[in-house]
Formats: structure tokens, sequence, C-alpha cells
């Protein structure tokens, strides 16, 4: 098949023809799309081609896609490609990489084509019904169970579980005595009920409420109550990236005008849902730390606040107990 440089004509070029068409919203020359007459192709020819052409395009870690999403459609280990750099590509799997690329080429989330996202000790299956999780999130997490210690049977809620990355996470490192995750959305409940059931073996090892804010959870309380809210500023969104923007759910991302409006409801209810001592912890963004604490060290409920850098650096983590 002819290789293209629109998105919806992504392939590989072949020996019949090796002249693409043009884009017609791009000016790449037309000696970087030039083909190469090949008999078959092997994995590292087409990581190869298709690093060169998806940097051409725009897009990011353009040879790690590459391996990523061949690796996917031959079922293979990323780096087990390269014990297989000469193998001949069936039809069927060149097809499906194909199918691959064009996505990705439409700026759909590379996550989202595969399928699947590791996080911590999960691998946990992503779609357009959750955010995908984030390492600024296991860091999160870490700083929970740290917070937790050696004592069991603590009751924790996760609010916003979007795929269920925090909550599962907490109950395969923990030692919970309970586990509870809610969300506004009955997509991304249902996609965190497919990765429980997967991942955990059934309904008795997370509950699931459908509400937002703290409404699902009446008038119980918990020694932990951690959350990843929407925090991105409205006045940030032209500033992101198509695969953010344009893909993941904008009620997971927005968090008004300043970013803050969840997390000041999140800090202002607090109290009314945790047990004397228990622990607020939240990711904020990485502007946000100086107002965060502010926000909490106003409130009469809660000790000096603490916040932790994720793995760059930035100061991502709240974490504030109530006295």
């Amino acid at each position: 098949m002819p290789l293209s440089n629109t998105p919806g004509s992504a392939d590989p070029p072949s020996r019949d023809r090796s002249t693409p068409p043009a884009d017609r919203n791009s000016s790449i020359r037309k000696e970087d799309l030039r083909a190469r007459a090949v008999e078959v192709w092997t994995p590292v020819d087409l990581i190869r081609w298709t690093g060169g052409y998806l940097e051409r395009n725009g897009i990011l870690e353009a040879r790690l896609t590459a391996e990523l999403l061949l690796a996917h459609v031959l079922g293979l280990k990323r780096l087990d490609l390269y014990l297989q750099y000469d193998r001949p590509l069936q039809e069927e799997e060149l097809a499906a990489f194909k199918r691959g690329l064009r996505r990705r080429l439409r700026r759909e989330p590379l996550q989202y084509i595969l399928g699947t996202v590791d996080f911590r000790e999960l691998n946990l299956r992503v779609d357009r019904r959750a955010l995908i999780p984030r390492p600024e999130t296991e860091v999160l997490v870490g700083e929970v169970l740290a917070w937790c210690g050696e004592r069991g049977g603590l009751d924790a809620v996760d609010i916003g579980t979007g795929s269920g990355a925090i909550a599962l996470s907490l109950r395969r490192e923990g030692t919970f005595g309970r586990v509870l995750a809610t969300d506004t959305s009955e997509a991304a409940l249902e996609l965190a009920g497919e990765n429980r059931d997967r991942l955990l073996g059934g309904p008795e090892s997370v509950e699931f409420r459908r509400g937002g804010g703290y409404s699902p959870l009446g008038g119980e309380r918990f020694d932990v109550i951690v959350s990843n809210p929407p925090y991105v500023a409205e006045v940030d969104r032209p500033g992101l990236e198509p695969e953010v923007v344009e893909w993941e759910p904008c009620t997971a991302l927005f968090g008004g005008p300043d970013g803050l409006d969840v997390i000041r409801a999140l800090v202002s209810g607090a109290p009314d849902h945790l047990r004397v001592d228990g622990l607020l912890a939240v990711e904020i963004g990485a502007d946000q730390a100086d107002a965060v604490a502010e926000m909490v060290g106003l409130h009469p409920s809660f000790r000096t606040p603490c916040i932790r850098k994720d793995l760059a650096g930035r100061e991502r983590i709240l974490l504030a107990e109530v006295r």
C-alpha cells in the first residue's frame, strides 16, 4: 500500500508505489517521505521507518511509540522485538500495525490504542471512559501507603476513581479493612469495575458508588481520603496537547478557572468524613502547592499540611491530617 502523509493513510512504503501524495496540512518535503523498495517488512525495518515518520508528524517519543505499538500487535515484550529483528511480518500483522499507526497520527493517546497501562503493580485497562493514570498518581499512592505504615484494618475512600488505579492499588498493596471508590461517571465506574474484577477477583475487594464529591458517603467516616481530582485551570486549556484535551474526559481534567474548585470542596468537606488523626491525600497541579497549603492552613480542623514532590521534583502531593 502507498505511503501517504495524511493521518488517515499512514502506510509503510511498498515496492509498487514510491511517490506518496502530498499532505494537505503539511509542508513536509517529499524527500523526507521517500519510499524504500522492500520484499518484506521486519520489526527493525518497521520501527526505523515508523519512528522517522511519526517524528516528522510531530509525535513525541516517536521510536518508543513505534516499538510499543509493534510489540502490542505481535504479542511480544518491547525488548523481545530485537530478538526477532529479522522476522518477516505477516500481512495481517502489518495491517493491524497500520491501523494503530493511523490512530496515533490522529493524536489518540498510545495508552488508549494499546488498551492498557502499567500502574505500580497493576496492568490496568484504559479507554476513553476515564483519564489515563500518570506516574504522579503512583507517587500519591506510595505516600498514602507510607503514611499507613504497619497499621492494618484502616478504611480508605478514593474520590473520583476513574479507571480505579488508586483504589485497586491500595487494596493490592495495603492492608486496609475497607476500600471504597466513587466517581460521577457511570462509564468510568464500569471501567473501574472491569479492572477490579480482572485484577482483584470480585466486588468484595473494592466497593464502587456513583456521585460527586462527598455525596456518596452520607455520614460515613474514613481513616484515609485520597483523590486525584480535576485540577487543570481553564486558562491552561489552549496549551494542552491534543492527546489530552481532545481524547481524555474533560470532566476529569478541568477544575474551574484556577483549577482549584474541586480541591477546595475536598479540603472543606474532609473533616466531616475523616476520623480523628485521619489523612487527606490529594494530587495537585505543579503550580498549586502554595495556594493549597494556605487553604488547608486556614482550616481549623487540620494540622500543618505537608507537600510532597513527584519523581520530577515538582510539588504535587498534599498530605493533611485532621486533629
